[in-house]
């Protein structure tokens, strides 16, 4: 069917795939929940653009240097996971400093963003950018539910690229909603704020330790 393989197969495996926690999710969930609807969408719409850029880049074959070159992924992983790693620090740093000045923070400043949440669209794109395993995942799974000898291959892919855009955006949606609710349970609760932002913030430096030991294979 245009030039696709399997295609229910491929739908499959991208539900099971986006549906897997990565930083990308994580991300749009805390910006969901702490600046509200817009800025996740803001958020979502980084994700959409660092998930198209890795796509065209794996259609073109430009993604597949990562493995005849393993220099160049080790470049890309350790920068991807000091990138996550640091993300993660600032938010742990950022919930416990906001706690200790808890009594101090006037309502209105309370409202202010967290820094390393502010320009949600563009840490999202850089966050999806800098994630080799999201590369690796497009070389080896989604060139392959191309029919070979096609003589539309981009029209295959770009099937295949709007499949897993559409479910991307059904499940941050999903995320940035419940994101909301999450944080008007949490506007009464300050010490349980600080525990989920403290959790979200260790997910992304174990995110960041788990690509700096991941492998080309």
């Amino acid at each position: 069917m245009l030039g696709i393989t399997d295609f229910w197969t491929y739908v499959l495996g991208v539900v099971a795939i986006i549906l897997l926690p990565g930083p990308n999710s994580i991300f749009v969930l805390s910006v969901g929940a702490q600046r509200g609807v817009r800025a996740g969408y803001q958020a979502a719409a980084g994700v959409f653009l660092g998930d198209a850029v890795l796509m065209i880049l794996s259609a073109t074959g430009v993604a597949s240097l990562l493995s005849a070159y393993p220099p160049l992924f080790l470049v890309l992983k350790y920068a991807g996971a000091a990138y996550l790693g640091w993300v993660g620090v600032n938010i742990i740093r950022s919930a416990w400093s906001r706690w200790r000045n808890r009594a101090e923070i006037a309502p209105v400043a309370a409202e202010e963003p967290p820094a390393e949440l502010q320009r949600p669209f563009r840490r999202a794109a850089v966050i999806s950018l800098l994630n080799p395993k999201a590369i690796l995942f497009f070389v080896s799974f989604f060139i392959q539910f191309v029919e070979p000898g096609y003589a539309h291959p981009a029209l295959s892919f770009l099937i295949l690229g709007a499949v897993v855009q559409f479910f991307s955006a059904l499940y941050l949606s999903a995320l940035i909603f419940g994101g909301r609710y999450l944080a008007g349970q949490f506007q009464q609760r300050r010490r349980l704020a600080t525990g989920a932002t403290t959790a979200v913030g260790a997910l992304f430096v174990g995110f960041g330790i788990k690509l700096a030991t991941a492998s080309v294979g």
